[in-house]
């Protein structure tokens, strides 16, 4: 079973990195589409948010009909590939600035649903005592997913739409070789949404800790993720030297979210040694100390504020598989899919807000303390997870490790 479980789980990595490029193709493009069509910073809040949006209304739709209960896991995570593709590829056709681009945003959001919660599912039918590790291998590889456009974008320089046929096709590719992957002996059927125990997300004192862990670290990274691009471009090009500045940031962007696979990676097998609460604080820590110090760096060498933001971007999503896996571990096993359900649409209406709000916030004191107000997710998240921490139902985290 080794081999075929290691292949299988390597297959939907790569298919999960594939799938998910078509997530921040918009961000990827966002300050030469900026340029081209003269937008304003809130068209990019507006992109970034509608894909949001359509994920959550894409989980809540799966999770109420059951969708991963009535289709086969392989052909459902197919059939979203497929349309995610083709929404996010008719981009190229319709102008930037007119509602269809949004409502195309929403729709690969949408199908994402099928995509990430089914690939996390997939992969922990192979969970043994190494659930930690499994998941952040997912959320690694859509970690390293988001991050691709933006790479795509460093090698087709100034033609946009190159980097959107290139995420769509990726996504293409992904849905069909999601058909070589096995499903582990562990699988089972999700379990159907109860929305009459949906409140017992924040009802139950652990799994309300859970969440606001949870909440915290949400409230930072997708800003962080949908925004790091433009800050790196604005800093390099009045930073000396910075004739290059855009084709730079591409790179360097492409890096700092795509580092952070490194970083769930690390983190679940911490997390499985010594323990969810403890990694999730460390990673909180970290992260929203960089969110208020990154912005001291503005305009400085190229090289260091590329260090900082490589770093920002691995603390910032460490932690992010080691909540679904808390959830889980927390919660009764009939209602595991009602309160993942609720976790991950609370965390993705939140992204919302911030996404919305930075540009705003960029606007009115500059990118020098543009990002500080985001450290305010870290420290309530923190706060939660060492709560929770002191509490005995920790004792479920992590086999006893808390």
């Amino acid at each position: 079973m080794g081999g075929g479980k290691w292949i299988s789980i390597a297959l939907l990595v790569l298919s999960t990195v594939f799938a998910l490029s078509v997530w921040f193709s918009s961000a990827a493009i966002l300050p030469i589409i900026s340029h081209e069509f003269d937008l304003s910073p809130g068209w990019g809040a507006l992109a970034g948010s509608s894909v949001a949006i359509g994920f959550v209304f894409g989980t809540l739709t799966s999770a109420i009909f059951g969708l991963s209960d009535r289709l086969a896991p392989r052909r459902f995570f197919m059939l979203c590939c497929f349309i995610a593709a083709l929404s996010n590829l008719a981009m190229v056709w319709v102008h930037p600035d007119s509602w269809a681009t949004f409502v195309l945003r929403g729709v690969a959001g949408a199908m994402m649903a099928g995509v990430y919660p089914v690939g996390m599912k997939i992969a922990s039918s192979w969970a043994q005592n190494d659930r930690g590790l499994l998941i952040g291998l997912l959320v690694g590889a859509a970690t390293l997913g988001s991050a691709s456009p933006h790479l795509i974008g460093f090698f087709t320089l100034e033609d946009w739409r190159s980097t959107i046929i290139a995420s769509s096709l990726l996504c293409l590719i992904a849905g069909i070789m999601i058909n070589a992957v096995r499903l582990g002996p562990g699988y089972a059927d999700a379990v159907r949404f109860k929305a009459r125990y949906a409140l017992r997300a924040f009802t139950d004192r652990s799994l309300r800790l859970a969440n606001i862990g949870y909440l915290g670290h949400m409230w930072e990274l997708y800003a962080m993720w949908s925004w790091v691009g433009l800050f790196l471009a604005a800093s390099f090009s009045v930073a000396p030297g910075g004739d290059d500045a855009a084709g730079f940031a591409k790179l360097v962007t492409f890096l700092a979210v795509g580092a952070g696979a490194a970083g769930c990676l690390a983190a679940g097998r911490l997390a499985d040694i010594f323990g969810r609460t403890i990694v999730t604080s460390a990673a909180m820590t970290i992260s929203g100390i960089l969110s208020v110090l990154v912005g001291f760096f503005f305009g400085a060498n190229p090289y260091l504020v590329s260090v900082i933001c490589v770093i920002w971007g691995i603390a910032a999503v460490a932690d992010s598989a080691q909540f679904s896996a808390s959830i889980v571990e927390l919660s009764d096993r009939e209602l595991v899919g009602t309160m993942l359900t609720m976790q991950t649409s609370a965390g993705f209406l939140l992204t919302i807000v911030t996404i919305q709000l930075t540009p705003y916030v960029v606007e009115l004191v500059g990118w020098r303390y543009g990002f500080a107000y985001l450290a305010l997710g870290p420290l309530v998240g923190t706060i939660g997870m060492l709560r929770l921490r002191a509490l005995p139902e920790a004792r479920k985290l992590a086999g006893g490790l808390k």
